[in-house]
């Protein structure tokens, strides 16, 4: 058996001190991530990164750092290497279908983000708040992509 890390990437959105935030369901329960998916195949981390926003959230976003790679092994035994970005929000489409299992995508502030009863899908969620919150960035060209 050949061993795979599972790549994803995850986007950071804050607007007026409130972050968007995605509510779906994982294994049963409700739980909040950041918007975030699975690289596909021939796909750019940046692509990817737009891609999973607008398909989980609605909404048009533009890239604007680097946030960092989290390597997170989950309880399920995958190994995740979670590329996390930081964007603006341009433009929401109320038209667009969610993703299935996205129950509603949320403008949340950090005093719900950070309380006893959040339920987040990982512990990367808060982390990457804290990162980002702490001022941590890194230039996109940071990456190359030669796809």
């Amino acid at each position: 058996m050949i061993w795979t890390a599972h790549s994803t990437v995850a986007t950071v959105v804050e607007q007026d001190g409130k972050f968007l935030m995605v509510e779906e369901i994982d294994n049963g329960c409700t739980v909040f991530n950041q918007p975030a998916g699975h690289l596909d195949e021939g796909e750019t981390l940046f692509a990817a990164a737009v891609r999973e926003t607008l398909e989980e959230t609605a909404w048009h976003v533009t890239l604007t750092a680097f946030l960092g790679n989290y390597v997170y092994r989950a309880p399920n035994g995958i190994t995740y290497v979670r590329h996390c970005f930081i964007a603006t929000p341009d433009s929401h489409d109320a038209t667009l279908p969610l993703d299935e299992g996205i129950i509603a995508a949320h403008w949340l502030g950090t005093e719900t983000i950070f309380s006893d009863n959040f339920a987040p899908r990982s512990p990367l969620v808060g982390k990457a708040i804290e990162d980002y919150l702490a001022g941590q960035r890194m230039p996109l060209d940071a990456i190359q992509h030669f796809i």
